[in-house]
């Protein structure tokens, strides 16, 4: 593993839940209306239908002293990740996800909107280091595209979010109003795995839904290879050419022998969509960009390295720890010893480019 002190190496932390406390904290921010609805009723979202890891999907010690959710509180999460980890930004990618399940979008829009004003006002304003998504209310892409608009200018959002599940795959033109809207506010377009066989959303596999949740984990490649083949054969990235994708959580080396198969299909099959003038992997390298977590070790570090080298993983990946869940990644135990320039780009030179964050002050003045 890489021996480079905590402290010396620099961290940009593309992944950190961050969640509410209870759903009382969304009460200010909605309408009465939507207020009313949810005393009574509660948040009527669906829910993970297998069982996860952990202690609900959380590392055993994420739990705040005040016995609050963990990475609801600024002061614990900047104790527990950012202190011992020399964590410059975290990118805020939330907990909220469900919301994009349910059938009524202006309930789910609501909620989105009522979700990214308690991250600014809580999360954001409280530490320069936090920096947030927008959560879309992705079942409505001109809703979606709405709540960019509210929010895209603000300058501790830094991009976009939907999970992987969906209705349709993303690069069909029902959600190019979204697209129009991140490239506008220079907002990457981010997919988070999950919420596929959700509420609304169609079975995870072509085959239904599996049984247990290690499963779901092990079929979480599918859903961006199929998110990936779309953008790049709908012609997402020639009707948007400064937009840029970042995919979360789903593992990260499926990308060389995918890439492969679809250079090799479209020699053969270009013909069917003629919009489509390069290569897929070239439209990869300039546009997508791959979270660190989980990312597969392999049998040996040659073999690791190898397939870096294979998909200009220097380049492409983003570090992510995915705090606080059980299956989180340390900043100083994540990869095996790499070069210098590989690692500082991966935990830090990429996120700061793409995102377009500046070295912060403490780290200016030296």
């Amino acid at each position: 593993m890489d021996s480079k002190s905590n402290k010396s190496r620099r961290i940009i932390d593309c992944d950190i839940h961050h969640q509410i406390r209870s759903t009382d904290d969304l009460l200010p921010y909605l309408s009465s209306h939507y207020r009313s609805q949810v005393e009574t009723w509660g948040l009527q979202l669906p829910a993970l239908p297998t069982l996860n890891g952990g202690v609900g999907g959380r590392r055993v010690d994420s739990f705040p002293p005040s016995g609050n959710p963990p990475a609801s509180e600024v002061p614990f999460t900047v104790e527990q990740l950012f202190e011992p980890f020399n964590v410059e930004y975290g990118i805020l990618t939330g907990e909220f996800q469900p919301v994009t399940t349910t059938p009524d979008a202006n309930y789910a829009a609501a909620l989105c909107a009522a979700y990214n004003d308690y991250t600014i006002e809580h999360w954001l304003e409280k530490d320069s280091r936090m920096k947030g998504s927008i959560m879309l209310p992705i079942q409505n892409p001109l809703l979606a595209a709405k709540e960019i608009e509210r929010v895209g200018s603000h300058k501790d959002m830094v991009q976009a979010i939907a999970p992987s599940g969906a209705r349709a795959l993303y690069g069909q033109r029902v959600y190019d109003p979204i697209y129009e809207a991140c490239e506008r506010y220079g907002l990457p377009f981010t997919i988070h795995i999950g919420m596929e066989g959700f509420g609304i959303n169609p079975s995870p596999t072509g085959a239904g839904h599996p049984s247990y949740y290690i499963e779901y984990r092990s079929v979480r490649p599918q859903l961006l290879m199929a998110h990936l083949a779309s953008f790049i054969f709908e012609g997402v990235f020639e009707r948007f050419p400064s937009l840029k994708v970042v995919m979360l959580e789903a593992g990260v080396f499926w990308v060389v022998p995918y890439l492969w198969r679809l250079d090799q299909d479209w020699k053969a099959l270009r013909y069917q969509t003629p919009w489509v003038t390069k290569k897929p992997s070239e439209y990869f390298m300039e546009h997508v960009f791959i979270g660190s977590q989980p990312i597969e070790t392999g049998p040996s570090p040659a073999a690791f390295k190898s397939m870096l080298e294979w998909m200009n993983g220097k380049d492409k990946i983003l570090f992510c720890s995915d705090y606080p869940h059980w299956d989180f990644d340390s900043p100083a135990m994540a990869f095996p010893k790499l070069d210098e320039e590989t690692m500082n780009n991966i935990h830090y030179n990429n996120a700061a480019k793409l995102y377009g964050l500046k070295p912060a002050a403490r780290e200016a003045a030296i």
